[in-house]
């Protein structure tokens, strides 16, 4: 035919002509997928809410796994004198080659003692790992930085009330500005359809009453397809997602699933009609997982990497006045920095900047001794080559005086 040509001498150049329109850059998604990966990915979800609303039932379901083996639920009496504790599990998933290694952070004993001053320890410990990477990206080794920001905050509201309470209004306006929130609506099959929904509309109208900000879903492009805008305002109409958790397969009507069964009938996880565990389980891992890492990192990281070198600056420029301001008097005058600031990064930098001025200051006195003893010597040899040029004269004028003596 007209496109093949048998001889190798006569396809080679055809090839090449053909390769002079291709550049190759359109490969490039192809090497970061291959690199991406290799390397595998992580994710970090913090779960928050009160005891007994399924949350540690709702992780298993999430992701198929078994998190809470050897949990033991406390009694009424323990739970009096209780503390919020942050709890960390971590554990590897892998599915048809993509590895991913999750990482849930619970608080057991959130609002369940008599005293809830500690319920502000899930913002302490958001804020100790922007602090732990922060540190490890001013650091040297770059490297193997392990990310443990948290990306994602799923909060339990409970459905036996009248919508957010203000243990739940507190701690939203705690976090939110340190992580995502997506509030969730617990135990939703205790509820009929119609209560579910006047429930939801609630904790919105609250939601925005009290200037909390939860994460608020990417805008469609306009070049997005129909279905793909659909699903977006179906998520955005579904928050807070009312879910039910169940690790236990039941069968009914010769149909095995997972759910709960009743007196009155079946309750499915996984059925849109019954839930929204399924817009959940697909927001979080399957469309917005991406986009809950970059928020963190492009919004709430920065926020804070933005507020620790702004005091860094400031600490900075506050020492230097000082300096500038008792250059004259005494070193035992002279007032400390640190006991008026508190902060290990300040402590860091003022350590940081005594070093580099006791540096400066021993080169400088170094460099003035040796010249000083450089001059001493000089002086010395000058002294002692006169001297040796005095003896040396005073000995000849003796061998002369001995000499005509004789």
């Amino acid at each position: 035919t007209e496109n093949s040509i048998c001889s190798p001498h006569v396809c080679v150049p055809l090839l090449q002509d053909q390769d002079k329109e291709y550049v190759g850059f359109a490969t490039l998604p192809n090497q970061v997928h291959r690199k991406t990966v290799k390397k595998g990915f992580t994710f970090t979800l913090m779960v928050a809410g009160e005891s007994g609303l399924g949350k540690s039932t709702l992780i298993n379901s999430l992701f198929l796994t078994d998190l809470y083996k050897d949990r033991k639920v406390p009694n009424a009496e323990e739970r009096i004198g209780q503390t919020v504790d942050i709890v960390k599990h971590t554990i590897g998933i892998e599915e048809k080659g993509i590895k991913l290694r999750l990482t849930i952070i619970d608080t057991p004993g959130f609002g369940d003692a008599v005293n809830n001053t500690e319920r502000w320890r899930s913002a302490d410990y958001i804020d100790q790992q922007f602090e732990q990477y922060f540190r490890d990206e001013s650091g040297l080794n770059r490297r193997n930085i392990q990310d443990n920001r948290v990306h994602c905050c799923l909060y339990f509201i409970s459905p036996f009330g009248h919508g957010l309470r203000p243990l739940d209004v507190e701690c939203m306006s705690a976090l939110h500005e340190k992580v995502n929130i997506i509030p969730v609506l617990a135990k939703a099959d205790s509820l009929t359809q119609a209560e579910v929904r006047r429930k939801k509309m609630k904790i919105r109208e609250e939601i925005k009453q009290f200037g909390i900000n939860i994460y608020q879903f990417p805008d469609c492009d306009s070049d997005e397809d129909e279905d793909y805008k659909l699903q977006e305002q179906i998520l955005k109409d579904s928050i807070p997602f009312a879910v039910i958790g169940s690790n236990v397969q039941v069968e009914s009507k010769g149909h095995k699933f997972r759910g709960r069964m009743y007196p009155w009938g079946a309750v499915e996880v996984e059925n849109p009609a019954h839930s929204d565990f399924l817009l959940l389980r697909n927001m979080l891992v399957r469309t917005h997982m991406q986009d809950l890492k970059d928020v963190t990192r492009e919004t709430h990281y920065e926020n804070y990497r933005a507020q620790c070198i702004q005091s860094m600056t400031r600490m900075v420029v506050q020492d230097r006045n000082l300096r500038e301001k008792h250059q004259e008097g005494s070193e035992a005058d002279f007032p400390l920095p640190l006991a008026a600031v508190d902060g290990e990064k300040e402590r860091l930098i003022f350590e940081k900047d005594e070093e580099v001025t006791s540096h400066s200051l021993t080169h400088s006195l170094t460099h003035s001794l040796t010249h000083s003893l450089t001059h001493s010597l000089t002086h010395i040899f000058s002294l002692t080559c006169s001297l040796t040029l005095s003896i040396i004269i005073l000995t000849q004028a003796c061998v002369t005086i001995e000499c005509d003596s004789i």
